[in-house]
């Protein structure tokens, strides 16, 4: 995505979520501190990886234009407990208003960030990489994309419109792991890349015989995984994914795939503890 329809991203985003917290009306009880000058400190309770700082910063923008926010750290740093992520000066008010919904997308989002880069280290010395899926939650797809990378994975595809995969149930559909590419590929424009989902090894040879440039390893256990990656030889990319936990990822590494697609980046991932607090003077 380019960077002018992320943003517009981002501001739809930010805007649905601060509708569900003021609904026209505003914050009743903040707009009694409305006009006195404020600072407030977005701070750590536990170590992690940031991620989140647009939504935060047009959060603030939507609430109140006025509202300074000064970044202190960088989506994708590391931070520790206690660390200063940011600061926020303006009218009180604002920044009451602002508080719940931008902690709301920076823990989250962190969270996301903080159990990538987990699973990221567990692929050290290895030439595999850790990939998201699109088990995301509704409308927040490209913030939660956005913090896989940060935590130094790969997004993978965004969506269902910018790459071929056929998996299970086209397979099913079509009769057959060859017939299922034909007919993709007879629609498909010819600079796209075609990746197919194999469960077993029969289907695998199937897959190459076709000639596809990179095959999903599903739900394959790690002694299959090596053999399949004897059988690929190089001859496309090799992606595993199903049921993958942080205890798998240096096994399959090891074995010599390319992508390791975890679903748990998303799905599993506990939000970071912070905390926005108001400051003296």
């Amino acid at each position: 995505m380019s960077g002018g329809v992320e943003a517009a991203a981002v501001r739809e985003i930010v805007a649905r979520a601060l509708a569900e917290d003021l609904a026209g009306y505003g914050d009743i009880t903040g707009r009694a501190f409305a006009g006195a000058p404020a600072r407030a400190r977005l701070e750590a309770r536990q170590d992690g990886v940031l991620s989140g700082s647009a939504a935060v910063v047009e959060t603030a923008r939507q609430v109140d234009p006025r509202l300074e926010v000064v970044l202190a750290r960088s989506d994708g740093d590391a931070f520790a407990a206690g660390d200063r992520l940011a600061e926020l000066a303006g009218d009180a008010a604002a920044i009451l208003a602002v508080e719940r919904t931008a902690l709301n997308f920076v823990s989250r989002l962190s969270g996301v960030a903080t159990l990538t880069a987990a699973f990221v280290a567990e692929t050290a010395g290895s030439g595999a990489r850790i990939a998201g899926t699109r088990k995301t939650t509704p409308g927040l797809r490209l913030l939660e994309k956005q913090a896989i990378v940060h935590g130094g994975g790969a997004a993978h595809r965004f969506g269902l419109f910018d790459a071929a995969m056929i998996k299970d149930n086209h397979v099913f559909a079509a009769g057959g792991v060859a017939a299922a590419v034909a007919r993709v590929c007879a629609g498909a424009a010819h600079l796209h890349g075609l990746e197919v989902e194999v469960d077993t090894l029969e289907q695998l040879d199937e897959a190459l015989a076709a000639g596809v440039t990179a095959v999903l390893l599903d739900n394959m256990d790690l002694e299959t995984v090596r053999r399949a990656v004897v059988l690929v030889d190089g001859r496309a990319t090799i992606e595993v994914s199903g049921g993958v936990g942080i205890d798998d990822v240096r096994g399959l590494a090891s074995a010599g795939v390319d992508v390791i697609s975890v679903g748990a980046l998303t799905t599993r991932a506990p939000w970071i503890d912070l905390s926005l607090v108001m400051l003296e003077g």
